[in-house]
């Protein structure tokens, strides 16, 4: 599990339990349950995992508590916390639907053949108002096939996301997979939230001829990079493809050039420089990869200026735009940038992990083989994309003796990349 994120409270497990432990009524204005929840994941014990379940059975009906258990929950799953199921399944009933729906994530996360528990997931696709693409989800995941009368119900929603969940379900668990373009097509959907969801369909169908498709698709690299190995994972864990077949779509995606990506969005007419540069602050990757390709495309003698300013007035402080930045000074080759590529190379911030990747690449773009010795202390970090994309970048520069250095690395993606 990934802890860099949820360390940020500055909290001892006993003081967390006792915060959460404090009926809502008496939890003095300094304190906060819920961030006592949040920091438990941190805490894989016994008391912790008690501690939250407790959360789960304090009824006071103000809206502060109702969010408490829904993390409550939501870290019990993440905890992978088994004995907590019986607490869980309760939640089922719950007539907060946020509940309901953390309780069917979460037990999707903890994993049950318990026929008991899946009839009852299954019941709350006939309940109205839940959240039936989360159940779909989970019941596609524990493989419970008893499921398939009740999902496809929902192959025709009229909600994109809960049909595109509902015919990957039927898929996966019939093995029938005409129907799957139709999940694929929801990669080109206008609304970013949609393609995105369409990846974890693909995801849990196991639809691995999706792949080059998911390489391509408009979201943030970490969706298409998530589905791509977790794709290749099962995949090549079937013997259904091989590391070589995946290869170059996973390489297309850490390499991340705006024009193998196919554009769901267009201009009508060129914007101007200054209102480009706004784009990479969207929260839509869609959108802010036509300004990436459009600034190198149409603006390739200004924009290296105009970035520069931005990136001191605020890009160096939002992460999105930051590493849409560095991924351009790579495209246009622009070797004054090579200290800030360097900079942002080395960032432990955790915001700002995804431009490190991308300060590799552009690195190898520029082409000075001065980067060699900084991409090689890449080769020592935990970040498998990093070491990954510090592999391409040296071996664009010429150098392969990172292969020699990873080709026992944990990370068996780094490794297969090292031995290929």
């Amino acid at each position: 599990m990934d802890n860099r994120f949820f360390s940020l409270f500055n909290l001892t497990e006993d003081r967390a339990i006792e915060i959460l432990d404090t009926p809502p009524a008496l939890v003095s204005e300094n304190d906060s349950r819920y961030i006592a929840a949040s920091h438990l994941i941190n805490f894989q014990t016994d008391k912790s995992i008690a501690a939250l379940m407790r959360a789960l059975q304090e009824t006071d009906p103000s809206l502060d508590n109702k969010i408490v258990r829904r993390k409550s929950v939501e870290i019990l799953g993440r905890l992978q916390a088994v004995q907590a199921l019986p607490a869980i399944r309760v939640c089922l009933q719950d007539e907060d639907c946020y509940t309901v729906e953390n309780a069917a994530w979460a037990i999707g996360e903890i994993g049950t053949q318990d026929p008991e528990i899946l009839t009852e997931l299954t019941q709350l696709l006939d309940k109205p108002g839940q959240s039936y693409r989360v159940m779909i989800h989970t019941l596609t995941k524990l493989n419970y096939q008893p499921a398939v009368p009740s999902i496809s119900k929902f192959v025709n929603d009229e909600d994109p996301p809960i049909s595109s969940a509902a015919i990957a379900g039927v898929c996966r668990l019939t093995g029938d997979y005409t129907q799957m373009t139709q999940v694929v097509a929801m990669l080109q959907n206008p609304n970013v939230l949609g393609r995105r969801l369409s990846i974890q369909d693909l995801m849990d169908a196991r639809y691995y001829a999706a792949i080059p498709e998911i390489a391509s698709c408009p979201v943030s690299l970490v969706f298409r990079l998530r589905g791509i190995r977790m794709l290749a994972e099962a995949g090549i864990g079937d013997g259904s493809i091989d590391f070589a077949t995946i290869q170059p779509y996973l390489e297309q995606s850490l390499r991340d050039q705006p024009q193998d990506l196919k554009l769901v969005h267009s201009y009508d007419r060129l914007p101007e420089l200054p209102a480009l540069i706004r784009n990479l602050y969207e929260t839509d990757f869609g959108k802010a990869y036509l300004a990436t390709k459009t600034i190198v495309d149409s603006y390739p003698d200004t924009a290296p200026a105009a970035l520069f300013a931005d990136y001191e007035a605020e890009a160096n402080n939002d992460y999105g735009a930051h590493f849409h930045v560095m991924k351009i000074m790579g495209w246009l080759k622009h070797a004054p940038a090579y200290d800030l590529l360097v900079e942002a190379l080395h960032n432990t911030q955790p915001q700002f992990q995804k431009s490190r990747a991308a300060a590799a690449i552009a690195l190898g773009e520029i082409g000075d083989i001065k980067a060699i010795p900084e991409l090689h202390k890449c080769l020592e970090t935990k970040i498998w994309d990093l070491k990954y994309a510090a592999l391409m970048a040296l071996e664009q520069l010429g150098d392969n003796s990172g292969y020699a250095i990873l080709k026992d690395d944990p990370d068996w993606l780094v490794r297969a990349k090292a031995n290929s």
